[in-house]
């Protein structure tokens, strides 16, 4: 076959400037390779810069200076646990080992002011304080603080570029891409090995009706961005799909106000209940798989009950402080007045506030099976918030190795391609209900760090 004219030819080239795609850059350059990073858009954010920039790793340097006893083996556990069995086997356990050491490697030797966040407990199926962020940033700062390091290593970063094809040889071996520029015009770039980390495919209304069509009436609150190139040029090249039917949904979306409500909210006690008052689900047992059970009240919207205690207790996320500063918390001192804020039957709302007391003085479950072990229930003064179901990111993509090599159907990998991130199979299963809080930033640091060091390997 013949080789195409490239304009130039690099080593490594990354498709993709999120967590994923500047961890992968970042890797490889570590190792010694020459990197080129395309990002489509003119400014690189994607579904990181709208995160709250959180990472869920065990076994971490941050987690022992806390005293939190965390390893491989008990992440691995919760997460085969939350995803009932149903993901990859060795793409759990490559999270399992690899997202503590790689997240201490981002902070060691790049620098990322991460630290364990022990204000996000231990819920929605992690077991252990694992949750690490940068106290009163989000993932917008992630992606600036990532991208200052990239200059700093002397990445070269090519913005308002977007992946339009995958040059290969036949036979699986990317050769280069081909990028459209906003003009229309096309460049040819060649590399010697490529890292697919262009996020999912949230944004495109076809592919989410197609794989999966229970959430296609769903807003979708992830970045415009996440039409699925990655996925499309990948599967192109005779590369498999595995868990298209996965993804982050979320039943807490402020409406009309569009930010998310901290999970916090729920954790610290908070109830979700419908127009009528009444409740619908148990708020602390999947906090992505709620979102059908919001999707299913009346007019697929809830409303989120909290106090002034809960919310300064949640204070410090930064949604908290944008939620009350746009108005979007209706308050009352009374059960009536709360009633009447809502528009729900007073009697109702009334009867669910004595249940869940009730549970939590007598240390029982409630009457949906929520225990109430530490934080109380809503006292007053009380909160209200109206929320609607959102599909944030897909979880699904190309099969990968535990190594971030992308594999075809029959098991053996493409040549000199890898993945990560939103372009890959994460380990959330086949559906929402798997997914563990902070896991999509996980595998996006934890196989983007993999597939770069590999792709160094590659080339080397």
């Amino acid at each position: 076959m013949t080789r195409p004219d490239f304009e130039f030819t690099v080593p490594v080239i990354v498709v993709g400037g999120g967590a994923c795609g500047a961890t992968a850059a970042l890797a490889a350059r570590d190792a010694g390779a020459a990197v080129l990073l395309l990002e489509r858009d003119a400014v690189p954010l994607g579904t990181t810069g709208m995160s709250q920039g959180l990472v869920c790793a065990a076994g971490t340097a941050a987690q022992r200076a806390h005293g939190i006893d965390d390893d491989a083996d008990t992440l691995y556990a919760d997460i085969m646990a939350k995803t009932r069995g149903r993901t990859d086997a060795a793409l759990a356990r490559a999270i399992a080992e690899q997202s503590g050491p790689c997240l201490d490697w981002l902070v060691q030797a790049h620098d990322l002011p991460w630290d364990l966040d022990l204000r996000f407990k231990p819920s929605y199926g992690h077991s252990r304080a694992r949750v690490h962020g940068w106290p009163g940033h989000t993932g917008i700062d992630m992606v600036q603080l990532l991208h200052a390091r990239l200059a700093s290593a002397q990445v070269d970063v090519l913005t308002e570029a977007r992946l339009a094809e995958v040059i290969s040889d036949g036979q699986g071996r990317a050769q280069g891409v081909a990028i459209e520029r906003p003009d229309g015009s096309r460049e040819l770039i060649g590399c010697g090995a490529l890292v697919l980390a262009a996020g999912g495919f949230a944004a495109n209304a076809h592919m989410v009706a197609r794989h999966m069509p229970e959430v296609a009436a769903a807003r979708c609150n992830g970045h415009e961005g996440n039409r699925g190139d990655a996925i499309t040029a990948g599967a192109a090249l005779g590369a498999a799909l595995a868990d298209m039917g996965a993804y982050q949904g979320y039943g807490m979306l402020a409406d009309p106000q569009a930010i998310p409500v901290p999970p916090g909210f729920m954790v610290e006690g908070g109830l979700l209940v419908n127009a009528q008052g009444q409740r619908f689900v148990h708020e602390t047992e999947d906090i992505s798989g709620m979102v059908h059970a919001v999707l299913a009240q009346p007019g697929g919207q809830a409303w989120v009950i909290i106090d002034a205690a809960i919310e300064a207790r949640c204070d410090y996320v930064l949604e908290t402080r944008q939620l009350r500063a746009l108005g979007a918390m209706r308050d009352s001192p009374t059960r009536a007045g709360l009633a009447a804020a809502i528009g729900a039957d007073a009697a109702v709302l009334a009867a669910v506030l004595d249940d869940v007391h009730q549970a939590q003085r007598a240390g029982r479950a409630d009457a949906l099976g929520r225990p109430w072990p530490d934080s109380p229930p809503p006292a007053g003064p009380y909160r209200a918030l109206k929320v609607c179901g959102a599909i944030f990111h897909t979880q699904g993509g190309l099969q990968i190795d535990a190594s971030a090599r992308v594999l075809r159907g029959d098991g053996s990998a493409l040549p000199n391609v890898f993945a990560g991130g939103g372009s890959a199979r994460s380990v959330s299963g086949p559906s929402c209900w798997g997914y563990l809080p902070a896991m999509g930033l996980s595998t996006a640091v934890t196989f983007g760090a993999l597939a770069g060091r590999a792709a160094a390997r590659q080339v080397a």
